[in-house]
């Protein structure tokens, strides 16, 4: 008699189109990011409508330009650092594919991670081009790789909290 499947075993299909999912955004997030750079003049603030402007600028540091005025051997930490959470979030996703929201979340963070590392590696930066404020406060300059791993990280929260209800 054949076994039927448990629906929480883990899946080599599902894990499949969470990686394909993956690689859309990293193409996604370059391609947006190529033409960013070869459209736009850095710093220059093109508005979209009041509260948002495109604005190329290129990040040597994290988050928040964190580190960027390092001197250099701060690329090769974050790549590092990308790489490393790139690979620990690809066991967990074939680990946890039959979890949707925790897969769909792991799935951005990882587009995300690579597709800023794939910036820090080739360019020694990375290219943000979202510039959001409110007057004169600017929140800093953002990517499509940065909305990811903030849409991902707050899916894992929120999973985490829903399973705990």
């Amino acid at each position: 008699m054949a076994r039927r499947r448990s629906s929480s075993a883990p899946s080599g299909g599902r894990f499949s189109l969470y990686l394909a999912l993956g690689l859309l955004l990293v193409v996604a997030d370059q391609v947006v990011k190529h033409i960013v750079q070869r459209q736009f003049e850095p710093w220059t603030q093109i508005p979209v409508f009041p509260g948002l402007n495109w604005v190329l600028a290129h990040n040597t540091g994290a988050a928040f330009s964190f580190l960027s005025d390092a001197g250099g051997w701060q690329r090769w930490l974050f790549a590092g650092l990308a790489i490393v959470v790139a690979s620990v979030v690809l066991v967990l996703l074939k680990r946890f594919n039959h979890r949707t929201l925790f897969a769909l979340s792991l799935t951005c963070i990882a587009a995300g991670a690579i597709g800023n590392v794939i910036d820090r590696l080739t360019l020694g930066y990375v290219i943000d081009f979202i510039d959001v404020y409110a007057g004169a406060y600017h929140w800093p300059a953002f990517n499509i790789a940065d909305i990811l791993i903030c849409c991902g990280a707050a899916g894992l929260v929120y999973d985490e909290i829903r399973g705990q209800a």
